[in-house]
């Protein structure tokens, strides 16, 4: 049987630090607050905003919700978009992407300030993620998936890696994280052949190609830990499953994150943590 690797866990091990910062930000006269941006009532981000919301109250960072309608025109969403932007009252924004049709969802990733840029979404924030520097933040699933790992006590220096995905959003920039902690990296993808043959040599597998079940026993080794981004509608299910098929796994494997209760339990956790570390920036 493997260990099953619980996000409740390590997000709670998370709130508990982050309650820690947000006091001693406030003892300072700094009130972190996190400012959620939506346009129109997508039900996924009325989903994530309601969580994030409800996180930060849980360890005292304030929130602002700000929403406009679906028909917006990108004169106005820009004149709002603005206003928060530089509000130094406000030290992470979260941006819900993909705007609407009418507005140009790339111009407002490039307006958002790296510095608010909680979720890792502008070029300059993924450039850092590359170059290992803290300009902006990570994705912040990327960054809940090394959070598991180091939580668990799970070893990356010099260990072989594998990623299956190559999105900006977990794929690309978790294989960065790993090398920066000096694992050997492969990053597999659509075009790569026989992807069985290279997940089955490392000692730690990211699934994170948005694809039902898409991996079995085969891609798997019995000392390996697998940590499973996917999030997927399971229609067997009647609900979430991930990109790994965990009953067929999980007897051959050392280690597995479930999904519900893994990696998107942590994902929030990391967002709101990096409000409260955008606070600490803007006293420097």
């Amino acid at each position: 049987m493997a260990r099953i690797l619980k996000g409740r866990e390590v997000a709670d091990a998370l709130t508990a630090r982050i309650k820690q910062d947000v006091e001693q930000l406030k003892a300072q006269g700094v009130k972190p607050t996190l400012c959620t941006f939506r346009v129109g009532e997508r039900p996924d981000d009325l989903f994530y905003e309601r969580g994030a919301t409800k996180r930060a109250q849980t360890v005292g960072i304030e929130v602002k919700n700000v929403v406009l309608p679906a028909h917006v025109s990108q004169e106005v969403f820009e004149k709002e978009f603005k206003k928060v932007n530089e509000d130094d009252s406000i030290h992470g924004i979260l941006l819900f992407l993909p705007l609407p049709g009418q507005l140009d969802s790339e111009k407002a990733r490039q307006m958002l300030d790296p510095a608010k840029d909680i979720d890792g979404c502008t070029d300059l924030s993924l450039a850092g993620v590359f170059t290992n520097t803290k300009t902006g933040f990570p994705p912040c699933t990327a960054q809940a998936a090394m959070e598991i790992l180091h939580h668990f006590g799970i070893a990356v220096k010099g260990k072989k890696a594998a990623v299956i995905g190559r999105s900006l959003v977990i794929g690309r920039p978790v294989a960065m994280m790993l090398m920066h902690e000096n694992a050997t990296v492969v990053n597999c993808h659509t075009r790569t052949v026989d992807v069985p043959s290279i997940t089955r040599k490392a000692d730690i597998l990211i699934a994170a190609s948005g694809r039902l079940h898409s991996v079995t026993k085969e891609f798997t080794n019995p000392d390996q830990v697998v940590i499973d981004v996917g999030i997927n509608w399971d229609e067997a299910k009647g609900g979430i499953s991930g990109d790994v098929d965990f009953e067929d796994v999980e007897p051959n494997v050392a280690a597995i994150t479930p999904v519900p209760g893994g990696v998107g339990s942590v994902t929030t956790c990391v967002l709101i943590e990096h409000v409260a570390e955008a606070a600490k920036r803007s006293l420097s």
